[in-house]
């Protein structure tokens, strides 16, 4: 598919001029996950590689929450973004010509679905959802897949109850995202929680990618001090999206640049894609029918 790619570029004759002349800069949307400042260090080396290939000024945007991004991809304010699979859900019900899905990471193993991962500190004792009853547990960002939409689907219909405080799990909170779950549950403010990681690779590492390894490259946690206590059924990896309201020569150009990201720069690719995997790869809307049809159940 890279090769497919590069031959219709060169049929188009892309150059940078051209391009410049259509478009006066782009932006490229982060959804949260970490705090700002890491979320754009990690993607600073994409902005200047789009730089370079589109030949104008490039922004990166690092909103405080997933509907941040959502808004700006909707609004015309952002151009490009990873978004996850419930946060392209969103953007597609609310306008499904916004944008288009290009790109989908690629783990390791070569599949592209990844997990919802509950967790508790070990020294609490608490091994398994069962063992959470009647204490806190956090979700992250109600726009987000891992961290709310399918554990609030799953989740009651393992324990017979609902997600409301006080059903089952004395009080059920939003934290704010991935890694403010992570370091609630670390610090005790919470007694479990749910994050996501592609659940490939060891524990101790964070699994190879995801929120857990993004945190352990942090220093923020050590992963020997928590455990799994529940692990969801794979969910289809979140789409890198593009606005339709760029021209097709810059569509292309991006859609190129991420799918030789993991081949043109190895680090680059890392902080990128929260951890190690293979690559982006082509993905198409249809990948997403069934959690565009799980968002539309929890609107109802």
């Amino acid at each position: 598919m890279k090769h497919l790619i590069a031959a219709v570029l060169a049929t188009t004759a892309l150059t940078v001029p051209a391009t410049a002349q259509e478009i006066d800069e782009f932006r490229i949307g982060i959804l949260g996950g970490e705090n700002a400042q890491d979320r754009l260090n990690s993607n600073e080396c994409l902005r200047e590689y789009t730089e370079e290939a589109l030949g104008v000024p490039v922004k990166l945007f690092a909103p405080a929450d997933y509907n941040g991004v959502i808004q700006g991809l909707l609004g015309g304010t952002i151009d490009m973004a990873w978004l996850g699979a419930s946060g392209y859900a969103k953007t597609y019900l609310e306008d499904p010509d916004a944008v288009t899905p290009v790109l989908v990471k690629v783990n390791v193993d070569g599949g592209y679905g990844y997990h919802s991962i509950g967790f508790a500190r070990k020294d609490s004792g608490i091994t398994s959802l069962e063992d959470l009853k009647g204490k806190v547990f956090g979700f992250g960002d109600p726009n987000s897949t891992s961290g709310y939409l399918i554990p609030s689907i799953e989740i009651p219909q393992e324990i017979g109850a609902t997600m409301e405080s006080g059903d089952y799990f004395g009080e059920v909170k939003f934290t704010g995202g991935h890694e403010q779950t992570i370091v609630a549950v670390n610090n005790g403010d919470v007694d479990g929680g749910v994050t996501w990681a592609d659940g490939l690779g060891n524990w101790e590492d964070g699994y190879n990618s995801g929120a857990l390894r993004k945190a352990v490259d942090a220093g923020l946690v050590d992963m020997n001090d928590l455990v799994e206590i529940w692990r969801s059924k794979p969910i289809p990896e979140g789409p890198v999206v593009i606005s339709n309201a760029m021209p097709e020569e810059v569509k292309a150009t991006m859609t190129e640049l991420w799918d030789n990201l993991s081949e043109k720069d190895a680090d680059c690719f890392y902080g990128v894609a929260a951890g190690e995997a293979k690559s982006f790869d082509p993905i198409t809307h249809d990948a997403y029918l069934s959690i565009i049809e799980a968002r539309k159940s929890k609107s109802q």
